[in-house]
């Protein structure tokens, strides 16, 4: 039996919206194969509708948002969110695989890493997946984002090329190259203002140390620069108020030195001025972080801390214990050894 017509007419226009919306669906959702894959790489991205001048935000990407990349224009990237949103973005906001593995690796390096020293960065600082100005930038953080400081690590400056020579100059008249001057960084742990954090390389001069007080001005009238510090146990004063014992290490003079720290000073609680005074001094070193701490077995449990020291040429293990307010360098036997066969050479 023939449908009736008004049923034929119903059922082809339904195979042409049909038809349509596959088309629609196939051109937009298949047309465009994913490029690559990258990350939102700040706090907060801005998805636009459109890459023309006078567009509409469309949503906000937060730090670490998955994309898939499908396309570029200019220094814009065409990009589809994990819900299917597409729009754009500025190119500079996006991470790439490679960049952020190489962020993820840093975390986890972070996290198995003792904290030397703790800060905040003095003015709006990059955030590099390595040491050094000409490694790749994970992020920028803001001026007081506070850090946790894991490593240093000194690093060469680009120095500008040389300018040319005359050919007919005489070789006593070429001027010697400069010497390398280095610059100090260090791998931090920044904690931010969403309750998040990322680990990366900062350059030292843009980190106020936050050394306790009176530290800073023992260690400024002694003439160190602060690297790191620790608190080595507590003591009560006369109140019954616990009073931290500290170990400071740091070095004389300016930043980019092979050594962590050349020198090392302990402080104690003194009930009888009630001040802190200079137990222990010790500036033939060449420290390399990370500082162990620990304590001996026994009644006591008295602290002690141990480094890697270079000053005789090859690595050590330097190990020191505090008893009270006396501190003295732990010598195992085989450095007994040592000790003597150098002196009887």
């Amino acid at each position: 039996m023939p449908l009736p017509r008004s049923i034929r007419k119903l059922l082809l226009g339904f195979a042409v919206v049909l038809v349509v919306c596959l088309a629609a669906y196939l051109k937009f959702h298949h047309a465009r194969p994913v490029l690559e894959v990258a990350y939102a790489g700040n706090k907060q991205v801005i998805l636009w509708d459109s890459s023309a001048e006078i567009r509409e935000v469309s949503a906000t990407l937060k730090y670490g948002d998955r994309l898939d990349v499908l396309g570029h224009f200019q220094q814009q990237a065409q990009v589809r969110t994990a819900g299917g949103l597409v729009g754009w973005v500025a190119q500079s906001d996006l991470l790439s695989t490679d960049l952020w593995q190489k962020m993820r690796d840093l975390d986890g390096l972070a996290a198995s890493s003792p904290v030397e020293a703790r800060g905040a960065t003095r003015v709006i600082s990059n955030l590099h997946v390595g040491p050094g100005r000409d490694s790749p930038r994970l992020r920028q953080l803001p001026k007081g984002v506070p850090l946790e400081l894991f490593q240093r690590q000194p690093v060469e400056v680009p120095v500008a090329a040389a300018a040319p020579v005359a050919a007919h100059a005489d070789d006593s008249e070429v001027p010697a190259p400069p010497a390398a001057r280095k610059e100090d960084w260090w791998l931090v742990r920044a904690h931010l203002a969403d309750d998040t954090s990322v680990a990366g390389w900062v350059l030292a001069r843009f980190i106020d140390l936050d050394v306790p007080a009176p530290l800073p001005d023992y260690a400024s009238s002694a003439g160190m620069r602060v690297t790191a510090w620790f608190e080595l146990d507590r003591v009560a004063d006369f109140q019954g108020a616990p009073k931290p014992q500290y170990l400071l290490v740091g070095v004389k003079g300016g930043e980019g030195q092979p050594c962590d720290f050349t020198q090392l000073r302990v402080f104690t609680w003194g009930h009888q001025h009630e001040r802190y005074e200079t137990a222990f001094v010790a500036s033939d070193l060449c420290g390399k972080l990370p500082v162990k701490l620990s304590h001996s077995v026994g009644a006591t449990a008295d602290p002690a801390f141990s480094f890697q020291d270079s000053s005789a040429g090859a690595a050590e293990e330097r190990i020191y214990q505090m008893h009270q307010t006396v501190v003295r360098r732990v010598r195992r036997p085989a450095d007994s050894a040592e000790k003597g066969r150098r002196k009887r050479g």
